[in-house]
C-alpha cells in the first residue's frame, strides 16, 4: 500500500467542523458601577488589563471585569493638619480612568459534541494485490514506528506489545496499523494515522509509518473592517502540527470570547495534498464603537464630588484589532481628559499601549475657596503586555509599564499672585515629577459560576527625565508592592458574592502613590480619599440579592448588603489616625439590559471620624449612573 492511498484508506481525516459554534455566545458588556478597587490611585498603579476588579452585572451567567482602578486622584496630607485631607491639591489632579482588564465570567459555550461532532472513521480498505506469494500467516518479532512526533517510542512500543512475538495474519498486520492510528484519534489527532509502507521483511521487523496531519490553508470570509490575518493568525496557532481538534477547538471558544467577533463557524475539509486539510472560517463581526455617559459622586468634595463624564472607544480603529478610547469628565471644580491607543502585536494577544491624560483642578469648598488654591496634572505611560498562558477558562499575563506623572500646585494669598502650594513631596516650585517602571503579573481563572482573579505589581520610581529629588521628603525615588484579588461566585440565578482584597507594601511615597481608603470605591461611609498613607490593606464584601426582575425591559433590582474594612500605616512618618476604618451598609442596584446601570448605597461609619456632613458623601450615601447608548 503506498503513502498516497492515505487519504482514501483513512476518510476520518476529512474531520468536518460544520455548525462550529453555531450558537451565537452574547459578548457581555461589564460597565463598572462601583469599582471594586480603589478608583483614587496613580494611574501608574495600573497597567492596561490593570489590576482593579470591576463591580459587574451577571445575567444568565456570571460576568466579570478585572482592570485597573478606574479612576486616579491626587490628593495628599498637608500641612498644617487643620486641612481635611481630601482638600490637598496634589491630589486634585485626576487622570483619566484606565481601561479595565478583559477578565470575564465565561459566557456559555456551547457543548463539545454541538462545537465538533464525533466523527466515524470509514473501515480501512484491504490492498487489492500484495506483490509476490503472501502465506496465511508470518512471525512477527518487533515493529518500528517511525514518523511519530506526538508519542515517544516507549509509547508505540506499549500499543504494539500484544502483537509482537507471534505470527499473525495480514489481517491482524492491519489491525496493528488501526491501533497506531486510534492512539491518534483519541488524542485528537483525527487528521493523523499510520500505514504499513511497502517493503521487505528483515529479521521478523515491519516497519509502520505515521502521517501526522498539517493544515495546508486557513481560509477566512465574513470579515468587513477586521482585516482577515487577524482571525487567520490566532488560529494558525491553535493549528500546528500535527494538527489537534481539541487544540483547534480551543483556539475557536478563545475567538468566540473576544469581543471583536460576534459569532464564528468552521470546517475542517480535506487539503490538495495527502494528510493536508483546509479550514474555512466564518466570521461574523461584532459592533466595535461603544459610548458610555456616566453621572455620580465619586469625586473628592474639595473640587465637587459630583462628577459628569462620557467616554468614547472604538476597539477596531484601523482593522488591526487596535483600539482608540477618549473620555472627559468634570465637577464643579476640576476637568480631566484622557485618551489610549492599544495595538496587538502578536497573534497571542501582546499588546502594546500608550495612554495620557491631563486634570486641571481647583479647591471649591469652605472654608479655603478664598486661598484660590489650583492645580494642574497630566500622566504618560507606555505598557507591554504579554499572556504567558491563554485558554477559554484561565489566563496568566505579565506586563511592564513606563510611566511619568507631572503635577504642580499653586494658591493665591489675595493680592493677585500666585505662589507654590507647600505640599508633601513637591519641590520650591510646588511641582512634582515622577518617573517610574512598572513590572505587573495578572492571573485570571472563570468559569460559569465563578471568577477568581488576582494582580500584583512592583513599582520602582527612578531619578530619570528631572524627576523630583529630595533630601528630607518622599520624591520620585521608590519601591512598592501592590496585590489585589477578587472572587466571585454566583449563588443562585441573579444573586452573587463578591469578596475582594487589596494591599500595599511599600517606602515613604509621595500623596501621587499612596494608598487610599474612603470613598464609593474603596470603603463606604466616609469620604473620598479620608486616609492616605504609604502602606494599607482593604477588605470588602458584599451579596447582591435579586428583589424584583423586569423581564419585559431585561431588568433586575438587587438589594447589596456590604462591609469594607481597611488599615493604612506610613514607613517613615506618624501613622494617620484612626488609622482603621470600618463601613457597613446596603446597597441598591439596577441592571437593565446593557444600556443602563444605577446604583445607590448608604454607608454607615462604624469608626467615628470628624466629618462635616456638608455632602452626600460625608453623609454616607453614594450614587452611580451609567448609561451605554450605543
Amino acid at each position: 500500500m503506498s503513502a498516497s492511498r492515505f487519504a482514501v484508506l483513512y476518510p476520518s481525516i476529512l474531520v468536518s467542523l460544520a455548525s462550529l459554534i453555531a450558537s451565537p455566545l452574547p459578548i457581555l458588556a461589564a460597565t463598572p458601577i462601583a469599582t471594586v478597587f480603589p478608583s483614587d490611585v496613580s494611574p501608574s498603579d495600573i497597567s492596561p488589563g490593570g489590576a482593579s476588579l470591576a463591580d459587574v452585572f451577571l445575567d444568565d451567567v456570571a460576568q466579570l471585569k478585572l482592570g485597573k482602578p478606574s479612576e486616579i486622584s491626587q490628593v495628599f496630607p498637608i500641612d498644617p493638619p487643620e486641612f481635611p485631607p481630601t482638600t490637598n491639591p496634589a491630589r486634585l489632579n485626576e487622570p483619566a480612568p484606565i481601561p479595565p482588564l478583559p477578565d470575564q465570567v465565561l459566557p456559555p459555550l456551547p457543548p463539545p459534541e454541538d462545537l465538533l461532532p464525533p466523527q466515524t472513521p470509514a473501515p480501512a480498505e484491504v490492498p487489492e494485490a500484495v506483490p509476490g506469494e503472501v502465506p496465511n500467516t508470518v512471525l512477527i518479532k518487533r515493529f518500528r514506528v517511525e514518523g511519530s512526533t506526538v508519542f515517544s517510542a516507549e509509547e508505540l512500543a506499549q500499543a504494539t506489545a500484544p502483537f509482537e512475538g507471534r505470527n499473525l495474519s495480514f489481517a491482524e498486520l492491519l489491525q496493528v496499523r488501526s491501533v497506531i492510528t486510534q492512539l491518534y484519534v483519541d488524542q485528537g489527532y483525527v487528521t493523523s494515522g499510520a500505514f504499513i509502507p511497502p517493503q521487505t521483511m528483515e529479521g521478523g521487523v515491519i516497519t509502520i509509518q505515521v502521517v501526522e496531519g498539517s493544515l495546508e490553508d486557513i481560509n477566512v470570509s465574513g470579515t468587513r473592517r477586521l482585516r482577515p490575518d487577524y482571525i487567520r493568525s490566532r488560529l494558525a496557532i491553535a493549528a500546528s502540527t500535527p494538527l489537534n481538534t481539541n487544540r483547534l477547538l480551543e483556539g475557536l471558544r478563545l475567538l468566540q470570547l473576544n469581543p471583536l467577533v460576534q459569532t464564528i463557524a468552521a470546517d475542517l475539509q480535506a487539503g490538495t495534498r495527502p494528510g493536508t486539510s483546509l479550514l474555512q472560517v466564518q466570521v461574523q463581526e461584532a459592533d466595535t464603537f461603544s459610548g458610555d455617559i456616566s453621572l455620580n459622586n465619586g469625586r473628592s468634595p474639595s473640587v465637587g464630588s459630583f462628577r459628569r463624564g462620557v467616554q468614547l472607544t472604538e476597539a477596531n480603529l484601523l482593522g488591526l484589532g487596535d483600539s482608540l478610547s477618549v473620555g472627559y469628565s468634570n465637577t464643579d471644580g476640576s476637568n480631566q481628559f484622557n485618551g489610549s491607543y492599544t495595538l496587538p502585536l502578536n497573534p497571542r494577544n501582546g499588546t502594546l499601549q500608550f495612554s495620557s491624560g491631563a486634570t486641571n483642578s481647583r479647591v471649591i469648598e469652605p472654608p479655603f475657596t478664598p486661598l484660590d488654591i489650583i492645580a494642574n496634572s497630566r500622566y504618560y505611560e507606555i505598557t507591554l503586555r504579554q499572556p504567558l498562558y491563554q485558554t477559554s477558562t484561565e489566563e496568566l499575563a505579565l506586563g511592564l509599564t513606563a510611566s511619568r506623572q507631572e503635577s504642580k500646585a499653586e494658591f493665591s494669598p489675595g493680592d493677585d499672585s500666585e505662589l507654590p502650594f507647600p505640599s508633601q513631596g513637591a519641590d520650591e516650585e510646588g511641582r512634582t515629577r515622577i518617573s517610574a517602571l512598572r513590572f505587573f503579573q495578572e492571573w485570571t481563572k472563570r468559569s460559569s459560576s465563578y471568577v477568581l482573579a488576582g494582580r500584583s505589581q512592583f513599582s520602582l520610581g527612578l531619578d530619570l527625565l528631572d524627576s523630583t529629588v529630595s533630601d528630607s521628603a518622599p520624591d520620585s525615588r521608590f519601591f512598592a508592592w501592590r496585590g489585589q484579588g477578587q472572587w466571585v461566585r454566583l449563588l443562585a440565578p441573579d444573586t452573587l458574592l463578591l469578596v475582594r482584597a487589596d494591599a500595599q507594601i511599600a517606602t515613604s511615597l509621595v500623596p501621587l502613590e499612596q494608598f487610599s481608603l474612603g470613598g464609593q470605591d474603596t470603603l463606604r461611609g466616609y469620604r473620598q480619599d479620608f486616609l492616605l498613607s504609604d502602606n494599607g490593606v482593604l477588605f470588602s464584601t458584599e451579596v447582591r440579592i435579586p428583589v424584583l426582575r423586569v423581564p419585559q425591559v431585561q431588568g433586575v433590582l438587587q438589594i447589596v448588603p456590604f462591609l469594607d474594612v481597611g488599615t493604612g500605616w506610613n514607613s517613615d512618618s506618624p501613622d494617620p489616625n484612626p488609622s482603621t476604618l470600618v463601613g457597613a451598609g446596603l446597597g441598591l442596584l439596577w441592571r437593565q439590559s446593557d444600556y443602563l446601570t444605577a446604583r445607590l448605597d448608604w454607608g454607615i461609619p462604624l469608626v467615628a471620624v470628624d466629618r462635616r456632613e456638608r455632602t452626600w458623601q460625608e453623609s454616607g450615601v453614594y450614587f452611580s449612573i451609567v448609561i451605554t447608548p450605543f
